[in-house]
């Protein structure tokens, strides 16, 4: 099963870059998007509904802003499309698509970088989240969440982290959220079960020269339920054109539809 993530910054912008050109050719199961920025009245176009696939938008209430979508090769057997936070939900952040016992979800997660206002909602967020994932842990299903998280975990996972410790996305209490996720629930961060190396990056600045230097930050996951550890069999950051100021993550697994049925 391949599975791509990624953050478009506008799915509309997105499309005029040429991502629903390179989308077929990577012959993805599940498709993940983040910030689609669009309500479903811009997206009528068959552009934003590609052949093959079954297509699910989340909108925000606040035109322009958030909103998430998951396209499947494969029909879901339940569409969910809230957390049950009314805060969060009216932003459009989660989407939840089950196949048999196997749920992906696409999920945004709040930015705190805009000011004190918008770290207290990411906060929230993670406050809420985490009891939420204890409660997913406990069904009998199997989970890959994909996302935009807006945390780096580790030093490694950013280029300058010296000068960003105090800085949203790599604050000391929201890598020690990360550290809870997969250290005491046992959620496994996907692409780093086999890919170590540093300088792995899906999001730049577009201040400076921050992509021509690479001088990013890996604040887009794949994470997975305890038991897919051990799954992964290939990954890819695609860097090759740029849609967004965040590159896609595809990862492979060692499994398909049929094996959760």
């Amino acid at each position: 099963m391949r599975i791509i993530t990624v953050n478009t910054n506008g799915i509309r912008a997105a499309a005029r870059k040429g991502f629903f050109d390179w989308l077929p050719k990577q012959k993805a199961d599940i498709v993940c998007i983040q910030e689609t920025k669009a309500q479903a009245h811009q997206l009528e176009d068959e552009i934003f509904w590609p052949k093959g696939y079954f297509c699910y938008y989340v909108d925000a209430e606040k035109k322009g802003y958030s909103g998430v979508a998951l396209y499947a090769k494969r029909e879901p057997d339940t569409v969910i499309d809230e957390m049950g936070c009314e805060e969060f939900d009216n932003e459009g952040r989660y989407i939840e698509a089950q196949f048999g016992k196997l749920s992906v979800i696409s999920l945004y997660a709040p930015s705190g970088s805009s000011g004190e206002h918008r770290q207290a909602s990411k906060d929230r967020f993670l406050e809420f989240f985490l009891p939420y994932l204890k409660s997913l842990k406990r069904k009998r299903r199997e989970y890959i969440i994909c996302g935009d998280f807006n945390i780096a975990h580790k030093n490694i996972d950013l280029k300058n982290w010296k000068s960003n410790q105090k800085n949203s996305g790599f604050l000391p209490h929201e890598r020690a959220w990360l550290d809870k996720l997969f250290d005491e629930l046992k959620f496994n961060d996907a692409f780093r079960e086999i890919n170590q190396e540093p300088d792995q990056y899906t999001w730049w600045s577009n201040r400076g020269q921050a992509w021509a230097k690479n001088v990013g930050w890996r604040i887009d996951y794949q994470i997975t339920s305890p038991r897919l550890k051990g799954k992964v069999i290939a990954e890819s950051i695609y860097k090759a054109e740029r849609f967004s100021d965040h590159a896609p993550l595809i990862m492979d697994y060692d499994f398909d539809f049929e094996d959760f049925e």
